[in-house]
């Protein structure tokens, strides 16, 4: 049956089908065939060649109806003809035809009402070990009646020769035909191009089902109060949901239906730099057998040293989520008590943790922000301000004010408490100041969730007018303020001013049209 189902695909005489093999015979396979080593912890290595990262200027979407209609196209989202989609199709499978293949089915969302069944096609065994992990896997009973309404191939060896024919960016590619659900990726062999790429269709289908599709991570406590937690790569997403006091429902991607919150994966996509077992011990003890390490470097003995990125800063490690002990089962909760947006500001400006009204929790929603620091990036000498529409605005199919509404609507009718929580620098930007520690974050969060923030009593700071604890146990209240925080007044009151400056501008963009969604009154205000 699979096999006249591959055939159907266009991808002729394959070989071998390994069809969703077990994580022990994948883990066989890709040693067998030399795709990775193995870490002395039994965690199996690859290395996903000269890309380490996703390559968003090579993602685009087929333009055709009724899918044209309700994508924002720009430079997130850039259209192709079909024709040339077609023409890549035929590399992608005349690439996969005659080929030994890995074949895995898995589903997209918890819930019921909301999931997809996903089919991931590839060549190469460890891409099928990193899906297993970062979906959630059918049952027996379920594979048996197993249906992909989705379909990925992933022709990572093939490249596209005419790309400046085409007029695309390069020979690498990752293309969507929404109508045809269908994915082709080539040129690129990360793995993290099949996770987000299942993660903007979500984008895509939920919303027009009155469904809120989210970059965040989740987790509940024992009272059943969920939690989610927003922010860009490097604020702390990963590391402040994995809790050992509340179970962790998953760390990157969700929906929320009208039922609740549900994971969309049943792993975890976790960054391994400069690992730390001491202030992130979850991580580090899910790195073992079945676990999937990109890029990282290890010794002949299998020893991983994690603060080595002479091959990207970037080194990631997945796992199935049931390698973190205290996870939800479910991969589902209820509607959220208290919702928190994480920004690694390297400006030192924002406060430590600051109580959002509705209207700011839109405008700090839409604005997605946190900073990059010199190190960090090629070129980058200082701090550089980073805005991403909702926290994921390189997955968003659609105009990001969609989401934004969606969660306006979900957090009056659920009664929703949005915080702002820093976790970057403080006493000063950075190279001056210092960085926010795990433990004052940690206290924050804390706070949030066991709602003893709200027995403190509040201050409105000026320009930013964030509403501010001017105490909390656990953190040194001299911080809370970033005014105070800073030895030098007038320089904290420059940087200020400056990086109000940035919100503002990029702001803009929602106020130029969709005046609905004007809520530039609840960002900074800069007084000349």
């Amino acid at each position: 049956m699979i096999s006249a189902e591959i055939e159907t695909l266009g991808i002729k005489n394959a070989q071998e089908i390994f069809h969703n093999l077990s994580f022990d015979e994948l883990i066989e396979h890709e040693l067998r065939n030399g795709e990775c080593g193995l870490a002395s912890s039994g965690a199996t290595a690859v290395d996903t060649g000269i890309f380490t990262g996703r390559s968003p200027k090579d993602k685009y979407f087929v333009n055709e109806d009724p899918s044209n209609k309700y994508i924002a196209w720009g430079d997130v989202n850039k259209p192709i003809d079909k024709a040339i989609f077609n023409e890549l199709l035929e590399v992608a499978r005349e690439q996969l035809s005659s080929k030994s293949l890995y074949v895995t089915d898995v589903f997209c969302g918890a819930s019921t009402e909301s999931k997809r069944s996903v089919r991931f096609i590839s060549e190469i065994a460890w891409q099928s070990h990193f899906v297993k992990n970062m979906f959630i896997r059918p049952t027996r009973d379920e594979l048996a009646a197993f249906k992909p309404q989705f379909t990925v191939l992933n022709a990572c060896k093939a490249t596209n020769d005419k790309w400046k024919n085409h007029g695309l960016n390069s020979e690498v590619f990752v293309l969507f035909d929404v109508e045809a659900n269908l994915c082709i990726i080539g040129g690129t062999w990360y793995g993290g191009e099949m996770k987000k790429g299942i993660f903007s269709m979500m984008n895509y289908w939920l919303p027009l089902e009155g469904k809120l599709a989210m970059h965040c991570s989740a987790n509940v406590g024992p009272d059943g109060d969920t939690c989610l937690f927003f922010g860009l790569s490097g604020t702390g997403k990963t590391t402040l949901s994995t809790d050992p006091q509340r179970a962790l429902i998953g760390d990157d991607e969700h929906g929320w239906d009208d039922n609740g919150v549900f994971n969309f994966e049943g792993g975890c996509y976790a960054k391994v730099i400069n690992l730390d077992p001491s202030s992130e011990p979850e991580i580090h003890a899910a790195i073992r057998k079945n676990a999937l390490l990109e890029n990282v470097v290890y010794d002949e003995d299998g020893l991983v040293n994690y603060n080595d990125g002479s091959k990207t800063e970037n080194t990631r490690v997945s796992y199935p989520i049931e390698h973190i002990e205290n996870h939800q089962s479910s991969l589902q909760a209820d509607h959220p008590k208290n919702i928190i947006f994480l920004s690694a500001d390297a400006f030192g400006v924002l406060p430590p943790v600051s109580k959002l009204s509705k209207e700011q929790a839109m405008y700090y929603f839409l604005s997605g922000y946190t900073a990059k620091v010199a190190g960090t990036e090629r070129g980058i000498t200082e701090p550089v301000a980073t805005f991403s529409s909702c926290f994921g605005e390189a997955f968003l199919p659609l105009h990001p004010t969609v989401y934004a509404k969606l969660l306006g609507e979900k957090i009056d009718k659920h009664n929703v408490n949005v915080y702002l929580v820093n976790t970057g620098w403080t006493g000063g930007g950075y190279g001056i100041g210092k960085r926010m520690s795990i433990k004052d974050t940690r206290a924050c969060i804390h706070a949030i969730l066991d709602g003893s923030i709200n027995e403190s009593e509040f201050q409105t700071t000026n320009t930013f007018r964030f509403n501010i604890p001017l105490t909390l146990k656990g953190v040194d209240s001299t911080i809370l303020n970033p005014r105070n925080a800073w030895g030098d007044r007038d320089a904290y009151l420059v940087q200020r001013d400056h990086l109000a400056g940035l919100f503002i501008k990029n702001f803009k963009k929602y106020t130029d049209e969709q005046n609905e969604f004007d809520y530039s009154a609840a960002g900074p205000k800069v007084i000349d």
